[in-house]
């Protein structure tokens, strides 16, 4: 009905089918299609970012609490931050900016501010971007996110931490007496998102284990010492 000419209202109205539905059917094919030919900034997904330290922390924003929409207009990309810390909510903004993007948004709601832009070489920069939850499908780094990653691995653990880790006060108690220190926790159920957080911290030098298959601990000092350095306290 569509290429003879009637209009998309009168096409939901006619099948008693809600306009979501109807629009999945025309329109879903093509909005899922991105090529190279839309985006103005490069001619391959593998163009190398200007500002590799942000983009590393923007790159593990995303693989934590990050999520690409890809439609034919043009893409946006939402990283979702607690509403709790603000000076992270501003260093996505920034990073975002850094990478290239030209505006940064916000959406707040239920205790959280979903930073918010749009720009045409989002595809392009994180082809990580799919169908379904991150946990669900395979994620692997290109050969030039890799780059990055091996010379700014602080930078990409800062980005990883600030969206899916935590640094706690443990206690625990041994022959009657109470022992506390600090250690940093992360949590993804992406074994691949998992295995690019141990790698990174073996970069570091960083000793940690695995408390259970999705959840990775950082407790001794030195290690601490190394995080307190490059992650540091969410605020």
């Amino acid at each position: 009905m569509k290429c003879a000419g009637v209009p998309f209202s009168e096409i939901h109205r006619r099948l008693g089918l809600s306009r979501n539905t109807v629009a999945s059917w025309i329109y879903g094919a093509r909005a899922t299609r991105i090529t190279d030919d839309r985006c103005p900034f490069c001619s391959r997904p593998s163009r190398p970012v200007d500002r590799p330290s942000d983009y590393a922390y923007l790159l593990g924003m995303y693989l934590g609490d990050g999520h690409l929409l890809t439609t034919r207009r043009v893409p946006l990309l939402k990283v979702a931050c607690d509403l709790r810390y603000p000076a992270v909510i501003a260093e996505v903004g920034e990073a975002m900016l850094a990478c290239g993007a030209r505006t940064v948004g916000h959406q707040r709601r239920d205790g959280r501010d979903d930073v918010r832009s749009w720009w045409v070489h989002w595809p392009c920069l994180l082809p990580q971007h799919g169908p379904g939850k991150k946990h669900e499908r395979r994620i692997a780094l290109s050969k030039w996110q890799e780059e990055i990653v091996d010379v700014h691995p602080g930078r990409f653990l800062r980005g990883l931490f600030h969206s899916d880790g935590c640094c706690t006060q443990n206690r625990v108690v041994r022959n009657g007496k109470e022992y506390s220190y600090r250690r940093y926790m992360f949590t993804n159920k992406s074994a691949d998102i998992m295995s690019e957080c141990q790698k990174a911290l073996d970069r570091l030098g960083v000793v940690w284990r695995m408390c259970s298959p999705i959840q990775l601990s950082v407790a001794r000092r030195d290690g601490v010492a190394v995080l307190d350095h490059h992650v540091g306290p969410k605020s």
